[in-house]
């Protein structure tokens, strides 16, 4: 089982995530993380639709703060967010990463960092190959990774990087990949 799954993406990617939330049931216990790439002066309204169906609320972390189970978190606008020793959030104005902050591979990589083999990465449909090297990164690691099937992805661009990257990794349509996570929950696993 997993203790954190960690899914990155951009364009075409909000519909699966309000997907796999309105699926996704209040006692999901295995605490999740969204990096997707989001406009960086908009501060508000993102969240809020993500709420709109989702019966866990969605919540964007403040620096230093624990991870816990049973949450999902949103990476805030214009800020890397990373895993840091003693399973807690890390914030960063750093220079951009593949032209993105947040960027999918600096979560990817510093959540692989931390939790190994007990990860879970997902990649979604996007426009340019953030989050391929840090899903690399991740299966070297020991994480699982699975990218959503370029034939279904509405943009082929991340996916495909991911797959040039890992050519044996799993590819599934979307309402795999929520099947998958819905039945890998970490119920008695402790974060």
């Amino acid at each position: 089982m997993y203790k954190i799954i960690v899914i990155g993406g951009s364009a075409g990617s909000f519909p699966l995530i309000q997907k796999l939330l309105a699926k996704l049931p209040a006692s999901y216990n295995t605490p999740i993380v969204l990096c997707l790439h989001r406009l960086k002066h908009i501060r508000h309204g993102f969240v809020e639709a993500l709420n709109l169906k989702s019966a866990k609320q969605i919540i964007e972390p403040d620096d230093k703060e624990k991870i816990q189970k049973g949450r999902v978190y949103l990476a805030p606008a214009n800020y890397h967010l990373m895993a840091d020793i003693g399973n807690i959030f890390s914030l960063s104005t750093s220079d951009m990463v593949s032209f993105s902050r947040p960027s999918i591979n600096v979560a990817f990589d510093t959540f692989s960092y931390i939790f190994k083999e007990k990860m879970l990465g997902v990649i979604l449909s996007g426009a340019n190959s953030d989050g391929a090297m840090g899903l690399y990164m991740a299966k070297k690691r020991g994480a699982k990774v699975i990218t959503q099937s370029p034939a279904e992805a509405t943009i082929k661009t991340m996916p495909e990087a991911a797959i040039h990257l890992m050519p044996d990794i799993k590819q599934l349509n979307i309402d795999e990949i929520i099947e998958y996570i819905l039945s890998h929950d970490s119920i008695k696993i402790e974060v």
